[in-house]
């Protein structure tokens, strides 16, 4: 279960994906594929989540990993690289970016 807090030491990463809406859908299954199949099935992996927007020109992934390693380690994985080909075939760009929590609200 996805859990922000600043209180558990993990790492955030956050993928923020460019695409069409007429790709959009392709891309979504293509991403829960790969987390149902593979990711979610990595050492350090704790949860995931994919947001779509109301154009369907953006999806926003937020992952948690035990340590920076781990989600490292899954990337350079033979099966990662083969998937991110075809992810990177369904979208303009797609960039994961490594956050801490700061902060939390609510």
């Amino acid at each position: 279960m996805l859990d922000i807090s600043t209180m558990i030491q993990c790492q955030t990463v956050i993928t923020t994906f460019e695409m069409t809406p007429g790709t959009c859908q392709d891309l979504l299954d293509e991403l829960t594929e790969a987390y149902a199949v593979f990711i979610s099935k990595q050492p350090g992996f704790i949860s995931a989540a994919l947001h779509v927007n109301d154009a369907q020109t953006r999806i926003a992934n937020y992952s948690q990993w035990q340590r920076r390693e781990d989600f490292q380690a899954m990337l350079r994985t033979d099966e990662m690289r083969t998937r991110n080909r075809v992810i990177g075939g369904l979208c303009k760009s797609f960039e994961p970016v490594m956050y801490d929590v700061a902060e939390v609200f609510g």
